[in-house]
Formats: C-alpha cells, sequence, structure tokens
C-alpha cells in the first residue's frame, strides 16, 4: 500500500478506538498511544525480532496483573504502532484499518496482562 499521512494514520487509530469495546479502552489507566513509522533498534532486539520480520505494534509498561501497592508516580505505559510495518502487510485501506484495529486490541490485551499463548486461545474459541 502506498504511503499516508501521520494525520491519516492517526486518525484511523482513532476510529479504531471508537470501534473496540469501550469497557477496555476506559481501563487503559497511565497508558499512551503512539504511532512511529518504525520500530527503533533497541525495540526490535528487545522483543527479538528476527531479520525480515515486521513488528505491528509493541506494548512497553508494566501489565495490570502486575502492579502492586508501589505502583505510583511511573511513567506511562506505551502502546506503539508501526506505520510502516503496516503499510508494508497491507494492499487497501479497509485491510489497513483491520490490522491497525487487530494489532491495537493485540497490544491492549498485553496491558491487561494477556500472554500471546492466551491470546490464541480466546481467539481460537
Amino acid at each position: 500500500m502506498s504511503d499516508i499521512t501521520d494525520q491519516e494514520f492517526d486518525q484511523l487509530i482513532t476510529r479504531a478506538m471508537d470501534e473496540l469495546p469501550q469497557e477496555y479502552i476506559r481501563g487503559l489507566d497511565n497508558v499512551a498511544i503512539v504511532m512511529a513509522d518504525d520500530p527503533t533498534d533497541e525495540q526490535l532486539q528487545k522483543m527479538k525480532v528476527r531479520e525480515n520480520a515486521v513488528l505491528l505494534g509493541l506494548y512497553e509498561g508494566i501489565p495490570l496483573t502486575q502492579r502492586g501497592n508501589g505502583y505510583t508516580f511511573v511513567l506511562p505505559d506505551k502502546i506503539t504502532l508501526f506505520k510502516h510495518s503496516m503499510l508494508r502487510i497491507c494492499h487497501s485501506s479497509d485491510e489497513l484499518f483491520e490490522q491497525i484495529k487487530r494489532t491495537l486490541w493485540h497490544e491492549i490485551a498485553h496491558f491487561y496482562g494477556l500472554s500471546h499463548s492466551r491470546m490464541d486461545e480466546l481467539q481460537s474459541k
């Protein structure tokens, strides 16, 4: 898919947020949702992304299930969506929107403490 502006990508993120179940969106306490063109080398290394693999989104923070009484005065968790990664694998505007929504939902699930295996299990039901 061809390039889109950051503003257009941001509008798609906002639309996806509006379409996701709002009870989960309202619970995103102390979480910043941002976009970036590409993941940094540090993010790729941290996630052990293999060469030629694509990282679409990333949750960085402390999941709700791991927060204790000492969770105060901390910087916000961060969900990053990677624009160029998504553009590489999507072939239409509709497909891009659905990928943004899917990736956002996936990263929000990490915030709530779900592992990849648990997400797969829930999606297969």
